[in-house]
């Protein structure tokens, strides 16, 4: 039996003996050890901003399980970056503890609080801002708000842990910290604010008022694909010589990262390894997600009830990929505003080719998970504004069909669709009862809005649906493609 030497690892060019903390960010999933972690161990790797390390952190119980996988490595986070051309791996050493994970949050306050943390970051998911997506605003209503609201002194949200050190710093005069989203929502900053002066307005209205003028909370956009890690991805470890690390990560070439300058207590100087500040990061947002988590939608519910595993076994899929390039092309693209120094036709062609990389291996079920977060974010708003300009947006409006066919939980070939929605079984029976009626499904007011009020929406939307149910996703997408 013949044994191979595991591939080789870099490990971090700086001492990390030397770093101290600067940061503390708030959900160490895979995206932001793939990115934002990545970049800090770039700039470090110049020898700069040795005093803006991270220090991690979470407020739900299970992330005491990420807590005890890093601390157990010295805080360690092996990337695996999947070029087809040759898969690369390094340890990224930016983090230099995980706070203690408390139902009140009590460390994670005192750490928020120190003086020298002067970045409080966050990446805690599309549908963990507390918004109410028929409105689009926070919802001081929500039972996790009001609760912690109440209690303050011991918050279960971040919204409120970060509401109790900023609190905590302004009694003591310290300079409130700058707080920066992470995650893929338009206008981030500005859900962030909502988010955490919502939950000073209900308790003490003046704090409310000071964190709106005093607390900057900067736009970003970013990007990287990140799939989920199972055994595939610790086995790619495990041939870096890995095989003890049980949370690797594994994610595209590709990083992009957009951010507002606004940060008044400082900043790493990110620009030095790649990061882009502008006061347009709007256009950047708009154009990313429209086009390419647009574009993850499109691809992943036919994908998903064709019994498809993988997104570049979708790509390869004719029907699929011409239903993605016909829906960017003609109703998409279109309606993204022009964004600085970028070609959006090239863009998308950049975007294509990241769907396509076989070495990702990113799951069909991955793209279709949170539909109901997701849709008002990424493929509404599309709609939404073909129709304003008098288009009906039938491809937008199919894949507004497929998603409904996949909430019934069955795929074409007879295959039970497991729950995959935070709202999985409102989804479903809305979706079973939308072939009779199909404002079962588009008068989901939080999800739609006015826009599942349009009749010609209606109309398109019941013959899609009801040819799904008849002919199946093939046939419907091929009748599509052919006009």
């Amino acid at each position: 039996m013949t044994t191979h030497d595991p591939l080789p690892v870099a490990h971090p060019a700086y001492d990390r003996s030397r770093l101290t903390p600067g940061i503390v960010h708030i959900g160490l999933g895979n995206f932001h050890r793939a990115h934002m972690a990545v970049y800090l161990d770039d700039l470090f790797a110049k020898g700069l901003a040795m005093d803006w390390a991270i220090l991690g952190a979470g407020v739900r119980a299970p992330d005491s399980r990420m807590r005890d996988a890093l601390r157990a490595q010295d805080c360690l986070s092996t990337v695996i970056e999947l070029d087809p051309a040759g898969k690369t791996a390094r340890r990224i050493g930016a983090m230099v503890d995980f706070i203690e994970v408390q139902p009140d949050n009590a460390a994670l306050i005192a750490a928020m609080t120190r003086p020298e943390i002067r970045i409080v970051s966050l990446t805690v998911t599309e549908g963990g801002y507390y918004v109410d997506p028929a409105t689009g605003r926070f919802d001081p209503t929500h039972p996790d708000i009001r609760a912690d609201a109440a209690q303050l002194d011991r918050p279960a949200t971040a919204f409120g842990a970060i509401l109790a050190a900023l609190q905590a710093r302004r009694a003591a005069g310290v300079a409130p910290f700058t707080v920066m989203s992470c995650d893929n929502l338009p206008g981030n900053g500005h859900v962030t604010r909502a988010a955490v002066a919502g939950v000073a307005r209900l308790s003490d209205p003046a704090l409310a008022d000071w964190v709106e003028t005093h607390v900057a909370f900067p736009n970003g956009m970013v990007d990287r694909i990140t799939p989920a890690t199972g055994p595939r991805e610790r086995a790619m470890a495990a041939a870096f010589g890995l095989g003890d690390d049980p949370v690797p990560v594994t994610c595209e070439p590709f990083r992009q990262w957009v951010l507002e300058d606004h940060f008044p207590s400082g900043r790493p100087p990110l620009e030095q390894v790649g990061v882009t500040f502008t006061d347009h990061v709007h256009a950047f947002e708009a154009m990313k997600i429209r086009i390419l988590n647009g574009g993850h939608a499109i691809i992943a519910y036919p994908g998903g009830l064709l019994d498809i595993e993988y997104v570049h076994e979708a790509m390869a899929e004719p029907l699929i990929s011409g239903f993605l390039d016909k829906v960017e092309r003609e109703e998409i693209i279109p309606i993204v505003p022009p964004v600085p120094n970028t070609d959006l036709a090239a863009y998308y062609t950049l975007i294509r080719d990241r769907f396509s990389n076989p070495e990702v291996a990113d799951t069909e079920r991955r793209l279709c998970l949170d539909g109901s977060n997701r849709q008002p974010k990424f493929i509404i708003p599309s709609i939404a504004d073909n129709l304003a300009r008098g288009h009906l947006p039938r491809g937008l409006i199919l894949e507004s069909a497929l998603w409904c066919r996949y909430c019934m939980g069955m795929t074409d070939g007879g295959a039970v669709i497991e729950p995959n929605d935070p709202n999985w079984d409102r989804l479903q029976r809305a979706a079973r009862a939308a072939s009779a009626d199909p404002m079962a499904w588009l008068g989901m007011e939080d999800i739609y809005g006015d826009v599942g009020r349009d009749p010609h929406l209606q109309e398109a939307f019941a013959g899609y649906l009801n040819d799904l149910g008849a002919r199946g996703v093939r046939a419907v997408l091929a009748d599509y493609l052919a006009g």
